[in-house]
């Protein structure tokens, strides 16, 4: 250091290092051995599974298509209805899927189905004065049910595809929509399934020629099914949840409400066994079958069970007893929820459920006095669908909200 005097001012002058090379930069950071160990075993650990995406709604053309589906199902069991009431049902001997679906158009392809149909038992027990003409209108009937259910079939597939294509379908939608799909065209073999056993030669039985009565309840059956999980699932996804307290005598309603929707599908399916046999026939009184309350005839078929299913007496007394019962639930139904606090809308389908009840009894009574005239029996029929249309809105309204 050297110290150097200026105009009475000490300066000190610091030595200036010598040219060389410029020192090296510091090294890393070393950490201790311990820490090392630590920061490797980081960053080898797997990184922390990212959260699932929120699932997504179906868009409500979803619930809506859901819902056309069901119109569209309904449709063919009204027309299926009335197809069983004109025994038209058998004027179709041949089922393919693509070659039916043009009808015949000159008079030598209609003379040759005419010739086809009379090979067949209804034809040769039934309608032996039968004209072409009078066979032409039982024809088309037939042929508008089956092109009608080829139309649903189509309804279904096609826009599922599409909503699929589109990423519109959670997954458990995926698995609802196949099943539907599944199920309507098991529906169409069913269909083929029943009218087979109406074509059958039965050389020991002189009886009318008709189909299987147990076949008829499973094409039925199967068609209400596929008619109650579309419409309930289209509602599911076009009508918000109440958010109604959770109290005991909503979940007694709610209880309530599922067993009366049951009761009410039970009645329509016995149905099928009423047209199968023509029971309607029997005992064309009411409320008492003849002059008795219960009817001599019950119990004739031996062993007893086969009474329930084959004998038209005791079908239709099945039917008259579940109708009765159906409608005393409702009303019941009706009764217990004016003691609970429900919003508009749960109001209306209560009440529209036992308004729709009351007209269906009365359809039921009027077709049975008036000997099941074809335009009533068939808005009777229609009118088993629109209770159960109403008592399921009733329990899309009344459904848990998720937690």
């Amino acid at each position: 250091m050297l110290r150097a005097v200026r105009g009475g001012r000490v300066r000190f002058l610091l030595p200036v290092p010598a040219p060389g090379p410029s020192p090296a930069p510091p090294g890393p950071l070393r950490l201790p051995p311990q820490r090392c160990l630590q920061r490797r075993l980081l960053q080898q650990a797997a990184p922390p599974a990212a959260a699932p995406p929120p699932a997504v709604a179906p868009p409500p053309a979803v619930g809506r298509w859901l819902l056309a589906c069901s119109g569209a199902v309904a449709g063919a069991v009204v027309l299926g209805g009335v197809t069983r009431l004109t025994e038209s049902g058998l004027s179709m001997v041949d089922w393919h899927l693509v070659k039916e679906m043009k009808p015949p158009r000159t008079q030598q392809e209609w003379e040759a189905e005419f010739q086809k149909y009379q090979q067949f038992p209804e034809f040769k027990i039934l309608n032996h004065d039968m004209t072409l003409t009078e066979f032409k209108f039982i024809w088309y009937m037939e042929y508008s049910h089956r092109m009608w259910g080829r139309v649903v079939g189509l309804a279904y597939i096609l826009p599922a595809a599409y909503f699929w294509r589109k990423g519109w379908l959670s997954r458990p939608m995926k698995g609802c929509v196949l099943a539907l799909c599944g199920l309507v065209c098991f529906q169409g073999l069913l269909g083929w399934y029943m009218v087979k056993s109406g074509l059958e030669e039965k050389p020991d039985s002189y009886d009318i020629p008709r189909v299987s009565q147990y076949r008829l309840a499973a094409h039925l059956g199967s068609a209400l099914v596929l008619y109650s999980a579309s419409l309930w699932t289209g509602l599911s996804l076009l009508l918000p949840r109440h958010k109604l307290p959770e109290t005991h005598q909503l979940l007694r309603l709610r209880q309530f409400a599922h067993g009366t929707t049951a009761l009410i599908f039970l009645t329509a399916l016995s149905g099928a066994f009423v047209a199968g046999l023509d029971a309607g026939l029997v005992y064309n009184s009411f409320p008492k079958m003849g002059e008795r309350w219960i009817p001599d005839d019950l119990l004739a078929f031996s062993p007893v069970l086969r009474n329930i299913f084959e004998n038209p007496t005791t079908v239709q007394f099945d039917h008259r007893i579940l109708g009765i019962t159906s409608f005393m639930a409702v009303t019941a139904l009706y009764l217990f929820s004016r003691k609970i606090p429900l919003p508009r809308r749960t109001r209306m389908a209560v009440t529209s459920l036992l308004a729709v009840a009351c007209m269906q009894v009365g359809l039921g009574i009027s077709t049975l006095l008036l000997y099941v005239p074809t335009p009533l029996a068939a808005t009777h029929q229609s009118g088993s669908l629109a209770l159960l249309s109403t008592a399921l809105w009733l329990m899309s309204e009344l459904r848990r909200v998720p937690k």
